[in-house]
């Protein structure tokens, strides 16, 4: 179990409720070579069963103050942590990942053994196109690649991208190790009273339950069509709030799954999750989660 990066504060803030051995992962918040406040209030609300609107922006201490203050705690964490890398240009996603990839390496204990690229938030102006571009995605990757010397390198691609499965084979091509799908959707909702946007950037990104059956459609679009013969892994991720949707992606072909929206309402479910799947590969007769990766019946 991973949890998703902007969803459980820069690194350990989750500890305090959720004991973070029972989980795989965490992913930091999205970190940029400079601080970033984000836009403003609001910038979260709830979205009624659908789940969560968020345009948080990218809020962020910066690359300097990340690896001044953050970084060095890492290998302390209890779990695996992946950070989590964006920018408004190919520089910057090589500035970032550069630095950060150094806490990887064998002088720094692999503190921190893999670095994901946001290329697909939807909720700032600039610095998405590398999400919904094949040929951008390749330029982005064909600087980064190199200057990531320890770390795995996932990407982070959008559900909402036009062609999903060129994208996939685009990043595996250009060195991705591991791919995310995805991230939340191009969302809006608004004040009937007052006629306004209710979300101060007026659009953002929708995450939850509402999202998860077209997540799990891109999982298992990509796994049959793309990662099958690659065998790059897949980090499920979308509206993953009980064990059965965790289980459903891990059948349509993911590796891993993350939890995002789930952790706002219950810190703790994550640990139900984990629980539910053990219970589920028992019954399964499986030896473990891995031997149902894509073994949904075609």
């Amino acid at each position: 179990m991973v949890l998703a990066a902007g969803t459980c504060g820069l690194l350990d803030e989750m500890a305090d409720v959720l004991d973070l051995s029972r989980v795989g992962a965490v992913v930091t918040k999205s970190i940029t070579p400079e601080p970033r406040d984000g836009n403003e209030t609001w910038r979260i609300m709830d979205a009624g069963p659908a789940g969560m609107l968020n345009a948080i922006g990218l809020a962020n201490p910066g690359l300097e103050a990340f690896l001044e203050h953050v970084a060095p705690r890492a290998a302390r964490v209890p779990c695996r942590v992946f950070a989590s890398v964006a920018g408004f240009s190919i520089e910057d996603y090589v500035r970032a990942a550069a630095n950060i990839d150094e806490w990887a390496s064998p002088e720094r204990g692999g503190a921190i053994p893999a670095i994901e690229l946001n290329v697909s938030c939807p909720n700032v102006k600039t610095g998405t196109e590398f999400g919904g571009s094949a040929s951008l995605l390749r330029d982005l990757l064909g600087a980064v690649r190199p200057v990531v010397k320890h770390a795995r390198l996932i990407v982070k691609l959008s559900p909402a991208a036009a062609e999903l499965t060129l994208l996939a084979r685009a990043a595996i091509a250009a060195g991705a190790d591991v791919l995310t799908l995805g991230n939340t959707y191009p969302a809006m909702a608004i004040d009937v009273e007052t006629r306004r946007p209710r979300l101060a950037n007026r659009t953002g990104g929708l995450s939850g339950p509402g999202i998860h059956p077209i997540a799990l459609k891109h999982v298992y679009d990509v796994r049959r069509l793309v990662t099958a013969e690659s065998g790059t892994p897949i980090i499920g991720l979308g509206g993953v709030m009980r064990w059965q949707d965790a289980a459903e992606f891990i059948l349509a072909g993911a590796t891993a799954v993350a939890m995002g929206t789930a952790l706002f309402a219950d810190p703790r479910s994550p640990i139900g999750v984990v629980r539910g799947l053990e219970g589920w590969v028992r019954r399964q007769g499986a030896a473990g989660v891995g031997d149902l990766v894509g073994a949904v019946s075609q």
